[in-house]
């Protein structure tokens, strides 16, 4: 039998780490003002990750018989947390932002450490999904990218069911061929086949600009470029399971895009379904007949998000689930795609009640915001109102733990809602206020008074790098 003092053999590198004596290697990592020298030793690291073994192969030794290596692109936080796992067999997350996690899973794949890419996917999807989620656009491009696959089979499992959290999003015109390809290869894509041909069409045309907007007014030329452009995508559309009245539809005023033996195919198909054709019909895709959860459409909070805030709303001590949650949230503002300004708040949502307020804090990455069971009132003249509710309340949540979240409720009625819309200020008494253009202008601010508790512990005043509004509804 053979015993192994593992845990000794790491405490006893990682001191060799702390205190290295006779090291060989000085690896300078970030760009200064924010840099920090490491002295390592060769044969650990060489020994541990070919990324270093071939690099050391590469490097001379300077005058002092040591090599030098810089790695600009890799920050402090996520080297030491690195070069720890290499001498010490050992990497600690709890205290480190899942930003952080995602860069230190990119700077291991990139020094071969396959164990430990390996462990930091496992250790997102299981524990930091809804971070994952908020991030989406970007997580589900590296996962492709890099070739990261358990994060790619979670993106993958999102997007076949939830598929507008990528189809109707803002960077859907913007995707990678290969992340598309890869999406519309899935077999349990819950999407009707002449939709998925619609956003295919969308992707190529945004991909050529300068083409007319009237279909009418394409040339040859247009439909050519166009068919070269989705060349890789057409063979993974499922041309034989749309009905016939959306081929007339859908395929027709595109029959140029089509190679003449499979437009041939198709139109053998509609006249005589029973004939036996040569081109290779794909099987259709597993559509699930029962109705899935609805996902919130924001580029803020997550659904886990929603489902607290909704069971805040009913004052419920145990979460909703998606399966119970009475509630939609209806996208009303969105500051990247309306505008800054408190005031669009109060143009867009004028008498318009039940609303949830949401920003994502520049700087710090805090996500903050309130509930207003009042109609929202436009054009106040002159003087601020103050309006009576005691139902609001205001909120900070949490991406690695909800349970860390924080609710206030209002405690004095009177002084619940403040509307200013002249001055362009919005205020939950003083504990969230609003003021001017929430990005450009560092005016806003949260205090206490006439709620709970505050829900930020600093003063300063911020601006936002988001903020969205909803509107509450109930589930039709």
């Amino acid at each position: 039998m053979t015993t192994k003092f593992y845990d000794r053999l790491s405490n006893d590198l990682t001191q060799l780490l702390e205190n290295p004596i006779d090291h060989n290697v000085i690896i300078e990592v970030g760009e200064a003002p924010i840099n920090q020298v490491f002295k390592v030793h060769s044969y650990i690291l060489q020994s541990r990750s070919t990324y270093f073994k071939k690099k050391f192969n590469e490097t001379p030794f300077n005058e002092n018989h040591v090599k030098e290596l810089k790695m600009p692109n890799i920050s402090i936080k996520v080297f030491n947390s690195i070069i720890i796992y290499i001498y010490g067999g050992t990497i600690s997350l709890e205290k480190l932002e899942n930003s952080i996690i995602f860069d230190l899973l990119i700077a291991s794949l990139e020094l071969n450490l396959d164990e430990l890419v390996e462990h930091l996917q496992t250790h997102l999807v299981t524990n930091n999904a809804s971070w994952l989620k908020l991030n989406f656009a970007q997580v589900l491009q590296k996962s492709y990218l890099k070739n990261f696959e358990i994060i790619q089979n979670f993106c993958n499992n999102i997007i076949s069911k939830h598929p507008n959290i990528i189809f109707e999003s803002e960077n859907f015109n913007s995707l990678p061929e290969d992340v598309l390809i890869s999406i519309i290869k899935l077999d349990d894509l819950q999407l009707e086949e002449e939709k998925i041909w619609d956003y295919v069409i969308q992707w190529g045309r945004a991909k050529n600009p300068t083409f007319p907007t009237n279909l009418n007014e394409w040339t040859s030329d247009n439909f050519l470029t166009l068919k070269i452009t989705l060349k890789n995508c057409f063979p993974h559309i499922r041309y034989f399971n749309i009905s016939s009245e959306k081929v007339v539809e859908k395929f027709y005023p595109y029959q140029q895009l089509f190679e003449p033996k499979l437009w041939s195919d198709i139109n053998i198909k509609l006249l005589a379904p029973n004939k036996p054709i040569s081109s290779t019909i794909s099987p259709p895709r597993k559509i699930i007949n029962s109705t899935l959860p609805i996902r919130i459409t924001s580029n803020i909070i997550s659904n886990e998000h929603a489902l607290e805030i909704s069971s805040w709303i009913d004052r419920k001590e145990t979460p909703y689930t998606a399966e119970n949650n009475p509630y939609e949230f209806e996208l009303l503002v969105r500051g990247s795609r309306d505008g800054f300004k408190v005031k669009t708040i109060y143009e867009n949502c004028d008498k318009v009640s039940n609303t949830v307020i949401v920003l994502k804090v520049e700087g710090t990455g805090e996500i903050i915001g309130g509930y207003n069971p009042l109609e929202i009132r436009n054009n106040i003249d002159d003087v601020s109102e103050r309006f009576y509710s005691k139902d609001s309340f205001l909120f900070s949540l949490k991406i690695e733990n909800l349970k860390n979240s924080i609710i206030s409720r209002v405690n004095n009625f009177n002084n619940a809602i403040y509307y200013y819309s002249n001055m362009e200020n919005l205020d939950f008494s003083s504990v969230l206020n609003l003021r001017g253009n929430l990005k450009t202008q560092k005016n806003s601010y949260c205090g206490t008074g006439s709620y709970e508790k505050p829900i930020r512990s600093n003063k300063d005043k911020f601006s936002v790098e988001e903020f969205e509004v909803f509107k509450i509804l109930p589930k039709k």
